[in-house]
């Protein structure tokens, strides 16, 4: 299927959703590819655009966080016609592999893979997944941050515009800007200025960038001057597959990404820059005074201290054994406490409480969740499945084969959760997905049991 528009006509060709559930009449979302001045692929709540997924660079939507390659997703949008027809289409890599993709009558872009060991189809791929996905959530000037509370702030130089709003949850009013940029002031004066004197740039790393940015072909190094020499810039990026991005006006539907994204820089008076500065000054001397005081007291507690270490040894140790035995045996806690230890809560905020769209499969094991962690390392959470007959000598099994075998080739466990009935292992996240989606349907593999130290196996004990 070809998602796309023609310029010259206008004729667009979009998805719609269905009205509902068991209603496949006309609803109110639809998708599409929309040029603007970078082709960019848009849902639409009626008229109104409710999600975007950033401008297309040749590669990606550099707007989707999880998105990585043609290759390895299958997205790529085309321009005939000497760029007055653009369309986008799918095409995976994997031709084994069926799969498919359908705007929901919520509005949610859902890619979903057929899993042969369930005979179902399971969640593979979702946008929408947090509150910072739709579509200008925070105003104009404003920044989303999914791992903040609140998930909305104003960046350096702006205020809310609204604050009895801002406190209630309500951000849509956004930001506005506390000093006037040098350029206006200049203007207003009637000076003329070309708006380089007094104003600078404000680096923000890993971001979603805002929408309708103008495009320019110049190379990396003078995307800086070339905003800087217009007034009504306010704004600058750059992307390898883009070229760089100036905008003016509002910034609407900003967001900070954990990982990838792109750097974005917003002009700001040199006032507000070095507001900053002087702070770090402040804050500089007030950490030496700090230090020497508590170097002073540190000297009065030090010997209550060595007393108080030797009492929490022997506790220590009297609170291994008891978690040694709980975990099943003395041997199976010095495993464990080999690996750092996660606690459910972590695991359960990470994968959005084992939502059903962080699934990222299941085997004999149980199902495979992705999770971000608060630093923003993405990760794969196995959770040992009640109903799956395998046990804590299983589990065992997987924590110390795994944690010996470290390679650049082989997956790295991270560490695992032990608490009440629950048994989860933390592993990186690998964006591939697994190598049978490349090579072959993997059976189930035998490997050394726990006590084993040849090849020749007396039970199978997973993949």
């Amino acid at each position: 299927m070809k998602l796309g528009v023609d310029l010259k006509t206008g004729r667009k060709v979009r998805t719609r959703s269905w009205k509902g559930p068991d209603d496949p009449s006309d609803g109110n979302f639809s998708l599409g590819l929309e040029p603007f001045n970078i082709p960019e692929g848009v849902i639409r709540n009626n008229n109104q655009i409710y999600f975007r997924a950033g401008p297309w660079n040749g590669h990606i939507y550099i707007g989707l966080k999880d998105m990585n390659t043609v290759y390895l997703d299958g997205f790529y949008v085309v321009a005939d016609d000497e760029g007055k027809n653009y369309y986008e289409t799918y095409e995976y890599s994997n031709k084994s592999m069926l799969i498919y993709y359908e705007l929901d009558y919520e509005g949610r872009f859902v890619g979903r893979n057929w899993d042969a060991g369930t005979g179902d189809w399971i969640n593979s791929y979702l946008i929408l997944q947090t509150d910072c996905d739709f579509y200008g959530k925070c105003g104009a000037f404003g920044i989303c941050d999914r791992t903040k509370r609140p998930i909305c702030s104003c960046s350096k130089g702006f205020k809310p515009r609204n604050a009895e709003e801002w406190i209630r949850g309500n951000w849509s009013s956004g930001c506005f800007r506390t000093t006037p940029l040098q350029c206006q002031r200049d203007n207003n004066n009637g000076s003329g200025g070309a708006g380089q004197s007094d104003d600078g740039f404000l680096k923000l790393k890993t971001m979603k960038v805002p929408a309708f940015p103008d495009q320019s072909s110049i190379i990396k190094g003078e995307c800086k001057d070339q905003c800087m020499k217009n007034c009504s810039c306010v704004a600058y990026a750059y992307d390898a597959g883009i070229g760089c991005m100036l905008w003016s006006g509002d910034l609407i539907d900003v967001q900070k990404f954990p990982t990838r994204g792109v750097d974005l820089y917003i002009r700001l008076s040199s006032s507000e820059l070095d507001k900053g500065k002087s702070t770090k000054v402040i804050a500089i001397t007030t950490v030496i005074a700090g230090i020497v005081v508590i170097t002073i007291s540190a000297l009065f507690l030090w010997c209550g201290m060595a007393k108080q270490r030797g009492r929490n040894k022997r506790h220590k140790q009297i609170k291994h054994k008891s978690y040694s035995e709980n975990v099943g045996g003395s041997s199976i806690g010095v495993k464990l406490k080999q690996l750092p230890l996660f606690n459910f809560e972590q695991l359960a905020t990470a994968t959005n409480n084992f939502h059903p769209a962080k699934k990222l499969g299941q085997g004999g094991f149980g199902p495979v969740y992705k999770g971000t962690l608060d630093d923003g390392k993405e990760i794969a959470v196995k959770r040992l499945s009640k109903a799956s007959g395998q046990g804590l000598e299983e589990f065992m099994n997987e924590v110390v084969v795994i944690s010996k075998l470290q390679h650049r080739n082989l997956v790295r466990l991270f560490g695992c959760c032990v608490e009440a009935e629950e048994k989860m292992l933390v592993y990186e996240f690998l964006p591939n997905k697994s190598l049978d989606a490349f090579l072959f349907d993997f059976g189930m593999a035998r490997i050394f049991g726990g006590d084993e130290n040849q090849a020749n196996t007396k039970r199978v004990v997973g993949t």
